[in-house]
């Protein structure tokens, strides 16, 4: 058994490497392609073309590990079918579960592998590839920064300060701008309930301003609706929207303790679970395929012209439900620990039903 079980894991890595080169080089080739214009553009060198394609590939696997894991797996039990091995095998006495236990270990490893990179390699590479592709190529500088529920920017004559509920809308809350003379004394300080951009101006809504006057005294105006040009527009606030993926799985876990809305410890928690709920993604889509390659050889005669595809659009399906409960337990509709375990469970209670099936 010892052997058998050598030769299965054997099968499933060297399947693995090839199934992972050839999805990365296809996805690096693609991007390649996309993105080499915007490199030739900035007039950038052939280096860091390298460097930034390089560094990509541990995100590309990363993106890729649960139909990685899936399909290497399928095709490990495809191929000993295919050779008539997983008959001789059954007909030796050997049961299912036997069989499909070394390659449910190679998943559990390959998933330990995704978890190490998540933790160690990723947060590094992230960091690099975001820093050449906003700030080499794009130009886009982070000029604010968001603490405890605020973002904080600095402009080209003064600073601001707001909240920004929706950051794909021009509604700020709480917002502030504050001008400075040269030997650093507050010149002029806007804030206001909530702030609007309309029609290429600044509305401010239910606030104050205070004017520096010539001899050091600040005089206060109150005003219900206040129309203002300030220097930035709200394109100008590039705030970076990818802290989260270059954040190891601890780093996401203490983020956590560290906001001071409910709203953003939602959100935290939603990165925390579905960071790991992803990464862990692979086993339950490979209990669900591996019977559905078994019924599809039983059914039809055929294994992996029917279980490669189906298991690709079971991989598609899965994303997609991943997707979907991510961004519900980010807008608070359910609680994130449901959204990160409930695929999981159906798809792996699926999954061992009908392995339970296929053993008896």
């Amino acid at each position: 058994m010892l052997l058998l079980n050598r030769y299965i894991l054997t099968q499933f890595g060297r399947i693995f490497s090839t199934v992972a080169a050839g999805f990365a080089a296809i996805y690096i080739l693609i991007d390649f392609f996309e993105k080499i214009d915007n490199f030739m553009e900035a007039g950038k060198p052939l280096g860091l073309v390298i460097k930034f394609f390089i560094l990509s590939i541990p995100f590309v696997i990363d993106q890729l590990g649960p139909v990685l894991i899936l399909l290497s797996g399928v095709i490990t039990i495809g191929l000993l079918n295919h050779h008539h091995e997983l008959t001789a095998l059954k007909a030796s006495g050997i049961p299912l579960r036997a069989i499909v236990k070394p390659v449910l270990i190679g998943g559990l490893a390959g998933t330990l592998l995704f978890l190490i990179m998540a933790q160690w390699i990723l947060p590094a590479t992230m960091s690099a590839t975001n820093t050449i592709w906003y700030e080499n190529i794009k130009g886009m500088v982070p000029l604010g920064i968001f603490r405890n529920g605020r973002y904080y920017y600095k402009g080209q004559e003064g600073f601001y300060s707001f909240a920004r509920p929706n950051p794909r809308q021009a509604v700020f809350l709480n917002f502030s701008y504050s001008s400075w003379t040269e030997p650093y004394n507050l010149s002029t300080l806007l804030s206001a309930e909530s702030a609007d951009w309309k029609n290429q101006e600044w509305i401010l809504h239910n606030g104050q301003t205070q004017t520096r006057s010539s001899n050091g005294t600040y005089q206060t105006t109150l005003f219900a609706e206040k129309k203002i040009s300030l220097p930035e527009t709200p394109d100008d606030f590039f705030i970076p929207q990818y802290e989260a993926s270059e954040l190891s799985i601890t780093a996401l876990y203490q983020r956590i303790h560290k906001q001071r809305t409910t709203e953003d410890t939602t959100k935290a928690w939603s990165d925390f679970y579905g960071r790991i709920s992803y990464t862990l993604l692979g086993l339950p889509l490979l209990l669900l395929g591996l019977p559905i390659l078994l019924i599809s050889y039983q059914k039809w005669g055929r294994d992996l012209s029917i279980a490669i595809p189906a298991s690709c659009g079971l991989a598609f399906v899965a994303w997609g439900l991943w997707g979907a409960l991510q961004s519900l337990a980010r807008a608070d509709y359910i609680h994130p620990l449901l959204a990160a375990t409930s695929i999981h469970l159906l798809f792996g209670g699926i999954g061992l039903f009908f392995l339970y099936k296929q053993n008896n």
